[in-house]
């Protein structure tokens, strides 16, 4: 027995189409208007704009840094000169506290990337492969609680917990033994750059993994291979663009930091964002704060550039026709 047909179409009560559909045939009659099908090929450009548009008011923004960095500053006046000049540049040679506040930014950057990326790898590995769902939920809370609470209040946040008179120094006084001086140094800063890095690694290492199924895992164990075998030569290079993109970020987010060398350092660790607000705010000279600006931007430029001529564009997942 053949099953009753439905009423046709024009049998709907007001007839014609279904309100709903009226609607979405008025919004493709309304969007062919404005973007007529000849303009197809121009849809991805026109989702492109907004950023488009970012990027060439930082590409202006940029400019007036460069402009401002080939001004000296005019002591008599304190404005910048009309002529041309590399003063600021050779300023940042011939005083040794800027070469060596650059170097203390590099370092810290590197051993932030290292540390923050071994300590993200196996917390994304566990929200990803846990079969406990609480596990997992109090993974994610933990991973998403600190983006609401600013970096400025976590770094207030450790001088409570390290400080001279803090929660560490109270334990370790009240057991009898002397206190330390855990905050207003280098060590310090790098905590706390770690603990403010670690969500971001995590969040660009966990879609990597999740896109590893477990059965080239358990594959690789039946095959003989050991967990620790399996971890080098499988979820490390298969995880590798989750890996490459949370370096990038980690790295170029410690290298341009001000808030944690700023608090936890104390004025005896500062990063070169410390000696730029300092040029700017602190001595007024716009000149030299606009190529030390210069010069960070071209040395994160060239670090990051040189980590992608290492390990490719295709460790990120972007691969063109060509590389097919």
């Amino acid at each position: 027995m053949l099953a009753a047909k439905g009423p046709p179409m024009t049998d709907i009560p007001g007839g014609g189409k279904p309100a709903a559909w009226r609607l979405m045939d008025a919004l493709d009659r309304a969007v062919a208007a404005v973007w007529p099908r000849r303009f197809s090929g121009l849809t991805g450009w026109l989702f492109l704009l907004p950023a488009l548009a970012l990027v060439f008011l930082l590409v202006i923004g940029l400019g007036y840094v460069v402009e401002y960095s080939l001004h000296e500053l005019d002591i008599a006046t304190y404005r910048l000169k009309e002529e041309y000049s590399l003063a600021n540049y050779r300023q940042f040679f011939e005083r040794a506290v800027y070469p060596r506040v650059l170097g203390r930014s590099l370092l810290a950057a590197l051993i932030v990337t290292v540390a923050t990326l071994i300590l993200a790898f196996p917390y994304a590995y566990m929200m990803v492969r846990t079969a406990s769902a609480g596990l997992r939920k109090f993974l994610l809370i933990a991973l998403f609680l600190p983006f609401f609470i600013g970096q400025v209040v976590r770094a207030y946040g450790w001088l409570i917990i390290l400080g001279k008179e803090g929660l560490l120094n109270s334990l370790l006084t009240g057991l009898g033994l002397p206190a330390l001086d855990l905050i207003y140094n280098y060590p310090a800063v790098l905590f706390g750059l770690v603990q403010y890095m670690l969500p971001f690694a995590v969040l660009l290492i966990t879609p990597a993994l999740a896109a590893i199924p477990e059965d080239v895992e358990l594959a690789s164990e039946s095959l003989g291979a050991g967990w620790m075998r399996t971890f080098r030569h499988v979820l490390i290079p298969m995880a590798t663009p989750g890996l490459i993109g949370a370096a990038v970020v980690v790295f170029t987010l410690t290298l341009t930091d001000f808030a944690m060398p700023e608090i936890l350092g104390g004025g005896t660790s500062d990063f070169i964002a410390n000696t730029i607000y300092d040029s700017f705010f602190q001595i007024s000279d716009p000149g030299l704060g606009s190529a030390l600006s210069v010069i960070l931007v071209g040395v994160g430029s060239a670090v990051v550039a040189l980590a992608f001529l290492v390990a490719g564009t295709g460790t990120l997942g972007i691969v063109g026709e060509r590389d097919r």
